[in-house]
């Protein structure tokens, strides 16, 4: 390795690193993000190893562990080069078997293959499987060929070019001109035009000028940003110091939220290689661009992720938002012009500057250009990390990503944009998805979460959820958030436990507005997001829990009751040994009584229920048409000798 001078030099690198590499040489790549740590890939990774040397096949055969694949509930996910055969839920059981037959014979092992839920035949390719097919790939593709730790796997793959073309065959202003042309929104929530907030960077007045890249996702359920900057680093990295260039900075910070330890170790490394390859610090390329980074990693503040907030950190001071304008671009990190994008923002950048903006506005949709990750979640059959093109429909995303709901239940609702956005019904399930739709359909874009929910699900407590979470990372700093979402969440809570009033939904409504309309910060303004929503599209849910005390999804506790149907129950004692309050009346040969006043509602005696008996019943707003005996209670007491 030497430091690299100039375009040319970078060119005769990459053929370099080319020329060692054998395409038709078997390579076996091991997904290694959070995600299938969590699920044994650091041992699946050991087993590789050991049995390649094992087998003596290691002069033969590359292993290569990368970043996250997307399909997270899969992993740990092997992918074999050339012919791409992916095995899915690995053990490390397995690596021998894979090592002798498919690495050494060429063979295909059909039960670790990944088995299509509909016609249900086994799918060789990581490509044909749906969940990828119906993707397009475009940022995140990548992650899954490349080694994290190694900048060479990102040169083999065009990396730096972008930088090189931005420093030597364009100015700052053709570079934020593309940008713009290019029509890139803001990955990170609101969706504010790129090139815009970079051009106003550059033409403040004041030096020095900073960049920083947000990687302080803290929405429940997302990791997109996480996985990008697990997966490949160095392509943020390349984002950044052209962004740097366009505007005039010298100095760039990544703000790490503190819970993404492999995040920041592959940052850490990606960014001691760039210096070593002369892609950071002095004189870029030898082009005269001299350009630092600094890596913070944040407390873990969801309120951290607005960008104001975040600045408040960096400066070592709590983190609250501060009142807009002056916006960052004018007055930012230490009172300095600052631009700040999310890590999928920056990442698109050298896209953009390889391909030119008519590539990049040639996918999506009108206002809503290129591709977005998302993090779908919840009630569905395939979950993970996707990235499709913006105006795809949500119908797609579901059912032909997402394999459709799980247990064939009916889908309800899909709630996007984290936990400031909205729920969003059946009857819009084919709106395309992009950042005007979204918004118009009371929700948001984001940072990019999904949150699936079926028929079980209850809309009152969804609200209510998503409420008791912004009242936590509300930072306190204004009235209309602090006290309107803790005022919100009373009413909401008061809701579904039975003792919601008449006049609540209007009442939630009024707070919903003004939080809305008066919050200091994004955080405050889109709270209402979650009430608004659900009572639009689910309003008779709310009048259910009010006027009937009933919850029409049997979920809320204290509006459900549990009791066993005389004519179902073969008195098998199942229920009556599982429940942990010792609700359930009854013996050997004896028909089983729930005692309403034990019951805790935990919904055991449901849950372990024979389905072929489907005794135990669960009703909501209506009384228990079996109560327990009298005679039934005397002959328990006696029992206990009470």
């Amino acid at each position: 390795m030497s430091r690299i001078n100039s375009p040319a030099e970078l060119e005769e690198c990459r053929k370099g690193i080319l020329s060692k590499r054998d395409l038709i040489k078997p390579c076996i790549t091991l997904c290694s993000g959070t995600a299938c740590h969590a699920t044994g890939s650091e041992k699946v990774a050991a087993a590789i190893e050991q049995e390649i040397e094992k087998q003596g096949l290691k002069a033969e055969v590359d292993f290569r562990r990368t970043g996250c694949h997307g399909f997270c509930e899969k992993g740990p996910i092997v992918v074999i080069y050339p012919e791409e055969i992916c095995y899915l839920q690995l053990m490390p059981e397995d690596i021998p078997e894979i090592t002798s037959q498919t690495l050494k014979e060429n063979k295909v092992i059909d039960r670790l293959l990944y088995t299509n839920l509909t016609t249900g035949k086994k799918v060789t390719h990581e490509s044909e499987i749906p969940f990828y097919k119906n993707q397009e790939r475009l940022v995140f593709g990548p992650n899954r060929r490349i080694d994290p730790k190694s900048i060479e796997d990102y040169l083999a793959i065009g990396g730096y070019q972008a930088l090189a073309k931005a420093l030597f065959e364009m100015t700052p202003e053709q570079v934020i001109g593309e940008v713009k042309g290019a029509k890139l929104r803001g990955r990170g929530g609101a969706g504010f035009p790129a090139g815009i907030k970079w051009e106003a960077t550059r033409n403040a007045s004041g030096e020095p000028k900073y960049v920083i890249v947000n990687c302080d996702e803290g929405d429940p359920g997302a990791y997109m940003d996480r996985s990008l900057m697990e997966g490949n680093p160095q392509s943020v990295l390349e984002g950044l110091i052209i962004g740097a260039y366009a505007i005039g900075s010298h100095e760039g910070y990544i703000y790490v939220r503190q819970e993404y330890p492999l995040a920041v170790e592959n940052l850490g490394i990606a960014i001691k290689q760039a210096e070593e390859y002369g892609f950071l610090g002095r004189d870029i390329l030898g082009s005269g661009f001299d350009f630092n980074i600094k890596v913070h990693r944040g407390a873990g503040a969801f309120v951290c992720g607005e960008e104001t907030a975040l600045l408040m950190s960096l400066e070592g001071k709590a983190g609250e938002p501060r009142a807009r304008p002056p916006y960052p671009a004018t007055k930012g990190l230490w009172d300095k012009p600052t631009n700040i994008n999310n890590v999928e923002t920056w990442a698109n950048v050298p896209l953009i500057i390889n391909k030119g903006a008519g590539v990049f506005t040639s996918i999506g949709t009108e206002g809503s250009k290129g591709t977005k990750i998302f993090s779908l979640v919840g009630k569905v059959n395939n979950t993970g990390l996707i990235e499709v093109p913006m105006g795809i429909t949500l119908r797609d995303i579901i059912y032909k990503i997402g394999g459709g709901i799980t247990g064939g239940k009916r889908f309800k609702a899909v709630q996007t944009g984290g936990p400031s956005g909205g729920c969003i019904p059946e009857e819009q399930l084919d709106m395309k998805v992009d950042f005007d739709e979204l918004t118009k359909a009371g929700s948001m874009m984001g940072s990019g979460g999904m949150i699936v929910m079926d028929e079980d699900t209850c809309m009152v407590d969804v609200a209510r959820y998503f409420l008791n979470f912004l009242t936590d990372e509300s930072c306190g700093k204004c009235v209309p958030c602090r006290e309107g979402i803790r005022q919100m969440l009373k009413i909401l809570g008061n809701i579904t436990a039975g003792k919601g009033e008449e006049g609540d939904i209007a009442l939630l409504e009024e707070l919903a507005e003004v939080a809305g309309d008066a919050s200091l910060c994004a955080l405050g303004r889109t709270s209402s997001n979650p009430v608004l929503s659900t009572i639009r599209y689910f309003r008779d849910e709310y009048e259910a829990h009010i006027k009937e005390k009933r919850c029409p999804a049997y979920f809320c506790k204290e509006l459900i009751s549990y009791y066993i149907d005389r004519d179902k129950c073969l008195a098998c004692m199942i229920c009556l040994r599982q429940c942990p309050a010792e609700a359930i009346i009854g013996g050997k040969n004896q028909i089983h009584v729930v005692d309403q006043e034990k019951c805790t509602k935990c919904g055991t005696c449901f849950e372990v229920c024979p389905p072929r008996f489907g005794a135990v019943k669960k009703i909501s707003g209506e009384p228990v048409p079996f109560p327990v005996p009298e005679e039934a209670r005397i002959i328990v007491r006696e029992s206990k000798g009470k």
